[in-house]
């Protein structure tokens, strides 16, 4: 496929109808509100010889996209010139939404988060797009090719569902088109919202995906589903093990050797160029880099296909200031010329899937990299501060000799990556309501530091004091604060539902009693949007003393209280 083919043209408008603005979650009982607790809406993104891709079709058609969100998913929708993508090909981007946070209740956690893990809520402001590509040799078209996208955009990380749902729905599509679309669309405005902890079952197209979603009790240890209740349905559900996980192990076969340094880069929030071969594992490198740190958020930017054409272009490559904190997945060579200046480029060649472990890139001097011809490699100048764990390579290297499933070798690395990632957080005990002080911390690290739960030795400390400056420990210190204040607001509510009003009312003035009344109601108010940890009896008393310090004052206070 090639994008400079159109470049001139630009993408071009979606020829179907656009109405009034909808995006963002519609509300309950509203035409697609279940549609839209998982999607945001379908695109077609088709190539015309004449205009370039163009946006054929969005559905629902009501939900509206700027013309800068339109021409970024026309040019991401499709492998740019130097990927020879024939046959289909599935991959991911993701966007920043223009004009900042476009869904209302955002700015906090919205009802379908809670209690969600914090790498698997809704993106305020950017949308995941899961593209299915088809390009086959059709004589009947011009340009001697079948060129088309079938496009879910989504806030919900969940690859692993959206690209399922994609291999059922767009090879069907692509040979009956709208209709079939349309049928999909209305299948998904049927199925349950996505509510953390829950195991659904999804009917599309004859088929039954039954899937977990994910919450934050769910323990490492969580196996794969079960088929439960579904004994009698033919054809049995298609259980799909997980709606976000990656094939760790596929995806880093060649660069085994080097994943706790990158685990570090990722730790650290450093820019990463990804340049690969095609934008299937571009994207696939990248979200399992980023997927590395959990259960921590991601607390960077992220893209998993980028291209020249995007309007964020200039902003990432610019050399007026330090390269941004992002991972960025790239397909053209032009890029390792234009962020030369970047400090680490990942240079990764064609996927090989043989039995034995593939060719390990080597690390490489940044003053290795040529512009034209950059060979496989870690180009970086970056020395890991903990020691490589050679026992995790060996045993993986046993795991391809007694030929193990990749779904084993996969259990076997994302475990020891989360025990890197628990060991490290473990000592950053919850905060205080005090500020934190990173040298009173790192001094505690002798007697409870990460050694405690984990074998690795290397330079803990320098680890964290370079944390600390990363975008990732102050995600994590605003979470832990929000956890922290959370909590002590509902042992207070608890206290003071647990004390005796009257007497405590008694010697009180007018002024002091309405304060509780307001700070009652405040409290309250957070409780039942589930933003504090309370019981439903906790609430029933403070309701009842609103009511009973009401009524103790006088009527026109009242009736300032209480408005008819």
């Amino acid at each position: 496929m090639d994008q400079g083919a159109g470049a001139g043209a630009g993408p071009q408008r979606a020829r179907g109808r656009l109405g009034a603005p909808s995006s963002g979650m519609r509300a309950p009982g509203t035409p697609w509100a279940r549609f839209s607790a998982w999607l945001e809406c379908v695109c077609v993104v088709t190539f015309d010889l004449e205009l370039g891709q163009a946006l054929e079709l969005v559905y629902p058609s009501d939900f509206q996209l700027t013309d800068k969100e339109k021409s970024s998913i026309c040019y991401l929708s499709f492998p740019d010139s130097h990927s020879g993508c024939l046959g289909d090909t599935q991959f991911s981007f993701r966007i920043r939404q223009c004009g900042g946070q476009r869904c209302p209740g955002h700015a906090g956690e919205k009802p379908g988060d809670r209690g969600a893990p914090a790498s698997l809520q809704r993106e305020p402001a950017h949308y995941f797009g899961y593209v299915y590509f088809r390009q086959v040799k059709d004589s009947s078209v011009k340009r001697g090719y079948f060129q088309k996208s079938l496009v879910l955009l989504s806030r919900l990380p969940f690859v692993r569902l959206f690209q399922a749902l994609l291999g059922l729905v767009a090879p069907e599509f692509f040979d009956k088109l709208a209709p079939c679309l349309e049928a999909v669309c209305n299948e998904i405005d049927q199925w349950p919202a996505p509510a953390p902890g829950r195991t659904l079952s999804l009917p599309v197209m004859g088929v039954v995906l039954q899937v977990h979603i994910p919450s934050r009790a769910d323990t490492p240890e969580s196996g794969p589903l079960e088929p439960s209740g579904h004994e009698t349905l033919l054809p049995a559900p298609v259980v799909l093990p997980s709606v976000h996980e990656l094939d760790l192990f596929r995806c880093f076969r060649p660069v085994l050797a080097h994943v706790q340094l990158l685990w570090e880069l990722m730790l650290l929030g450093e820019p990463l160029l990804v340049l690969a071969p095609s934008p299937a594992v571009s994207s696939e490198m990248v979200l399992a880099l980023t997927s590395c740190l959990q259960p921590l958020k991601f607390c960077c930017d992220y893209r998993p296909y980028f291209t020249i054409h995007d309007s964020e272009f200039k902003e990432f490559t610019t050399r007026t200031q330090a390269p941004p904190n992002v991972v960025l997945g790239v397909t053209n060579p032009f890029f390792i010329k234009t962020l030369q200046h970047w400090p680490h480029i990942l240079r990764v060649g064609e996927p090989k899937m043989s039995g034995d472990l593939p060719k390990q890139v080597k690390l490489k001097k940044p003053s290795r990299l040529k512009t034209l011809d950059t060979k496989p490699g870690l180009y970086t100048a970056y020395t890991a501060h903990l020691h490589r764990d050679k026992a995790l390579l060996r045993r993986l290297l046993k795991g391809l000799q007694k030929k193990r499933p990749s779904d084993v070798q996969t259990a076997v690395l994302r475990r020891h990556l989360l025990e890197l990632t628990q060991s490290f957080i473990i000592p950053l005990t919850p905060p205080q309501i005090r500020p934190f002080r990173q040298d009173d911390f790192l001094q505690s690290l002798e007697r409870s530091g990460p050694q405690l739960t984990c074998v690795l030795k290397g330079d803990w400390l320098g680890l964290y004091r370079r944390f600390f400056k990363s975008p990732h420990f102050d995600g994590w210190y605003r979470q832990r604060h929000r956890e922290m204040t959370q909590k002590l607001e509902a042992l207070h509510l608890e206290a003071i539902c647990e004390a005796n009003i009257e007497i405590w009312m008694k010697d009180k003035s007018e002024v002091e009693v309405v304060d509780l009344i307001l700070k009652l109601r405040e409290r309250l108010v957070r409780a039942q949007g589930h933003q504090l940890p309370v019981k439903e009896a906790t609430l029933k008393r403070a309701r009842l003393y609103i009511d009973t310090a009401i009524g103790s004052l006088p009527k026109d206070l009242q009736a300032v209280l209480c408005p008819p």
